[in-house]
């Protein structure tokens, strides 16, 4: 996907931000929409089908929280989460209602556009790409098929943002083979990712709720200190 066939909506409200985002983004190639409240964003959501969304996570009227807690309810379209805020409760947070990233202010326009790429080339395959039956992944009962984004859990689908979706799919396809952090942060986040490890850890603890039975003891994505998470592929 070039840039000149994307289309970021951008969340906030802070004046000086748009100003700099629209003009540097423009500039690299991408269409933009601007959203000044929360609620807006939610209606320009609906309405301009976005490729990507950078959220602010304090907006008028709706929470930029509350407002990707929403847009979760129903699409995988990758989520930044732009805060302003240090603090590492707001990024956990943003990552738990289904942020794929987040930033924080100030930011480099250069990272910021390299972390907008680096979700974009992480988007789900569209249905016109080459696919075949043998793309679906089953172990156990976890069912997932890459090519229509959809995960199966005991017969019953369940809805996983995009990087949920990527972890899953990549225990998946190595279930019984330990990962460690280093593999999985480089794979699913890119080899220059500047964020810290609780990245992972929030995203593996969010999978677990989707899928394990009694996510407080899991028995399907086991963690090995030290190490990483294995998927357990021993399972009736």
């Amino acid at each position: 996907m070039s840039s000149s066939q994307v289309n970021i909506l951008i969340a906030e409200d802070e004046d000086s931000f748009i100003e700099a985002l629209v003009i540097g983004l423009k500039r690299e190639g991408f269409l933009v929409t601007v959203a000044r409240d929360g609620e807006e964003a939610l209606r320009l959501f609906e309405a301009t089908h976005p490729d990507l969304l950078l959220l602010d996570i304090m907006l008028p009227k709706i929470s930029g929280l509350d407002v990707c807690k929403e847009i979760r309810t129903h699409s995988t379209v990758p989520i930044i989460m732009v805060t302003a805020k240090t603090t590492e409760i707001d990024t956990v947070v943003g990552l738990e209602v289904g942020a794929d990233d987040y930033v924080t202010k100030p930011y480099r326009l250069r990272e910021l556009v390299a972390r907008i790429r680096a979700a974009l080339r992480r988007a789900p395959r569209t249905m016109d790409e080459h696919s075949s039956s043998e793309d679906l992944l089953k172990v156990g009962d976890v069912e997932l098929d890459p090519l229509r984004h959809e995960v199966k859990v005991r017969g019953q689908e369940v809805k996983l943002p995009l990087k949920e979706f990527e972890l899953l799919e990549l225990l998946l396809l190595n279930a019984g083979r330990v990962l460690t952090r280093e593999t999985l942060i480089d794979r699913i986040w890119g080899s220059n990712y500047v964020g810290d490890t609780k990245t992972l850890d929030v995203h593996i603890k969010r999978l677990r709720t989707r899928i394990e039975q009694d996510p407080s003891v899991p028995s399907l994505i086991i963690t090995i200190r030290g190490l990483g998470y294995r998927y357990e592929k021993q399972r009736s």
